[in-house]
């Protein structure tokens, strides 16, 4: 009896050792398989997906790129400031012996040349600012007076302001060949509108200017700072970017309506509005009341338009200065920061008077035939200017 229970016992113990090997065999087993890598045509295949989905991640989706670091430093140096009037988007008309022939030489210049220009300065490490951006006015001794602000940018790149005198496309303008207007596209995009001789419409982002900048500066967004674009200075009296809308114009309402779709696009996207007076006039050879005239009708039908603005840009350049009181009106306007002409980029901030006082470079035919030295810091004339189309002077 003794002896049966030894062996029962014996055989419990190999049967319950038997059942822990098992079991402990299963569990290392797993744990092999587990661990074990898959097959070289498992893992090559899925090595291809893996890095197919990858590319079409970073193709389809640019927010996964590291942005690039740019430094930012003050900068307090001068600020250049350079100007155009209308591009000649057909130089056919504008060289065409007339008698504006001459004038379109020297005061114009072509898509074509517009475009090497602004490549120029791109290579040379300009940059676009607001001149809203500049400046501000301050409270100093209970008085207010413009200063400027501090101006930071990427280190390497050097601050410039573009304007754009008369975009207002007068009609000896469109008879010379500049475009007629601007419009939206069916992508609400700025574009210039045109007819040809043969009453064909030329709707274009590469006729003008302005679509032209916004263009550049979409693919090479470090040409501008904060989204900063150019300046639009306006007169009044043959209406505003083409269209008609000073007083007594037919269809005025319609055509102030249209215009103020497209300016609000303009502001929208970075473009700032100047006063250009209403009629143009030699500021400093006129009387008092002659500005006066002038100045309220701008305010009545351009102001109302585009809204309020502290920049005021001479015509012809020809400025007046503090201590007249032709400039005391135009201040008491609003307006703070006058722009007039010279071979430099000029600046004087006026504590007493509370203005700025600047100069613009001119950029047309004179200075591309006759001012090649003063202009190399940004461009290099000889390779802009084109010499086939222009007359021969």
């Amino acid at each position: 009896m003794k002896k049966r229970s030894i062996i029962l016992l014996g055989c419990l113990i190999v049967i319950f050792t038997f059942i822990t090997f098992f079991i402990s065999y299963k569990i290392f087993s797993q744990y092999i398989i587990d661990s074990k890598p898959v097959s070289s045509e498992v893992d090559n295949n899925e090595k291809e997906v893996n890095n197919e989905t990858n590319e079409n991640i970073m193709e389809n989706d640019k927010s996964n790129e590291i942005p690039k670091q740019v430094k930012m430093i003050e900068y307090s140096g001068r600020v250049e400031h350079v100007f155009f009037h209308p591009l000649i988007a057909y130089p056919s008309l504008a060289f065409d012996g007339d008698n504006q022939s001459l004038g379109f030489d020297d005061w114009f210049v072509t898509v074509d040349e517009f475009k090497k220009i602004i490549k120029s300065l791109y290579d040379k490490g300009f940059i676009l600012v607001n001149m809203n951006e500049i400046y501000e006015e301050v409270e100093l001794n209970g008085k207010s007076t413009m200063k400027r602000k501090i101006l930071m940018i990427p280190e390497g790149k050097k601050p410039i302001i573009i304007s754009f005198d008369d975009i207002n496309y007068y009609k000896y303008m469109i008879e010379n060949g500049t475009v007629s207007k601007l419009i939206l596209d069916e992508n609400n995009n700025v574009v210039s509108y045109s007819v040809d001789k043969d009453g064909k419409e030329i709707i274009s982002n590469s006729n003008e200017a302005i679509p032209i900048l916004d263009k550049f500066i979409k693919d090479n967004p470090d040409f501008s700072l904060n989204g900063a674009k150019g300046i639009i200075a306006l007169t009044g009296y043959e209406g505003v970017l083409g269209y008609r809308t000073e007083k007594n114009s037919p269809n005025r309402q319609r055509e102030i309506d249209d215009a103020k779709v497209v300016i609000q696009k303009l502001k929208d996207t970075g473009w700032i509005f100047a006063s250009h007076s209403y009629g143009h006039p030699n500021i400093a050879e006129i009387d008092y009341n002659y500005l006066k005239k002038d100045t309220d009708n701008w305010d009545k039908e351009v102001k109302t338009l585009i809204g309020e603005t502290q920049i005021y840009i001479y015509p012809f350049g020809s400025a007046v200065y503090p201590g007249n009181n032709k400039f005391s009106y135009l201040q008491s306007k609003g307006f703070k920061i006058f722009c007039a002409v010279g071979i430099e980029s000029y600046e004087d901030i006026s504590k007493v008077t509370n203005a700025v006082m600047t100069d613009r470079r001119h950029i047309d035919g004179i200075s591309l035939r006759n001012q090649r030295d003063k202009f190399l810091d940004l461009y290099d004339s000889k390779d802009i200017i084109n010499l086939d189309i222009r007359p021969i002077r």
